[in-house]
């Protein structure tokens, strides 16, 4: 018989996984795995602030990332820096700026581990609740900015010509992944969220034949990466987050392994093939 907190953490986690599943599928086709990072960051930003102004943390969390998102549009329009060089001075801004204040709030007592890696078995019947009407409501936006923002994604002119207004697209994912910076901090904690929208999306390409599947096998992925992540965190004592990642990250390399050897036989295949037409007479 399971403890009432590790069905809560499986709960939990789950609903994270099913939400960063499909969200994670857009970063990986973007490129902006470093944007996840920095709004990642920016979430121990929101929790100081949280702390200092005696505000609710999920509130204050989605809130910083939101204004770090928009930041970076504006910033993009009207600064002349690369988007890696942006990412990079709102990351490390965001993180020094948390940490100062922090400092400064002498009065409070806080896991500063717990927001860096995550605090699954401690999550109660309120955050469950916040991760999955937020995490609903999330993937409710997403189902109907899919089209456009795929669009987008493929061919941004292309998008533009057909009137899907990619940019408005655009700035909704962007505060869709503030909001699940923001309701799964709790799970994983501020440096280990872009991992969990990375690891099972990359995992899921192998076995994926379209967009939409690539999103459900991704959500699959991170949800047996919690259960397995949880109870060997049980079994080994080990910290839950951290394991979370790294039972994701065996998932991904398992997955490795059958488009390995597939690949292997192709090369078999075409140097047999090679080998052959060179023997065939006239073959110059």
């Amino acid at each position: 018989m399971l403890d009432d907190f590790i069905i809560r953490a499986i709960i939990a986690g789950i609903g994270v996984a099913l939400v960063a599943g499909p969200l994670g599928c857009f970063i990986v086709w973007r490129r902006l795995a470093y944007f996840g990072d920095t709004l990642s960051h920016a979430a121990l930003l929101g929790v100081a602030l949280a702390f200092l102004f005696e505000v609710n943390i999920t509130l204050a969390v989605f809130s910083v990332s939101a204004c770090i998102s928009v930041a970076l549009l504006l910033l993009q329009k009207r600064a002349a820096l690369s988007a890696d060089a942006l990412l990079g001075l709102l990351s490390h801004s965001a993180l020094a700026l948390g940490l100062v204040v922090l400092a400064f709030i002498t009065w409070v007592r806080m896991d500063l581990m717990g927001l860096l890696f995550g605090d699954i078995l401690a999550v109660s019947k309120a955050d469950i609740a916040i991760i999955w009407l937020g995490g609903s409501l999330v993937l409710a936006v997403l189902a109907v900015i899919w089209r456009p923002l795929f669009a987008a994604t493929v061919n941004r002119e292309l998008a533009e010509a057909e009137g899907m207004n990619p940019e408005r697209a655009n700035i909704i994912f962007m505060l869709l992944m503030a909001a699940v910076i923001a309701i799964a901090m709790k799970v994983v904690g501020v440096l280990l969220i872009t991992a969990m929208l990375i690891i099972p999306v990359a995992a899921a390409r192998r076995f994926a034949s379209g967009p939409e599947g690539m999103a459900l096998f991704a959500a699959g992925i991170g949800a047996v990466s919690v259960v397995s992540g949880l109870f060997g965190s049980l079994e080994w004592d080990t910290p839950a987050g951290p394991s979370i990642v790294v039972a994701a990250l065996g998932l991904f390399v398992l997955s490795l392994l059958p488009r390995f050897w597939k690949n292997s036989a192709k090369e078999i295949v075409s140097d047999q093939l090679v080998s052959k037409v060179q023997k065939e007479p006239g073959h110059e």
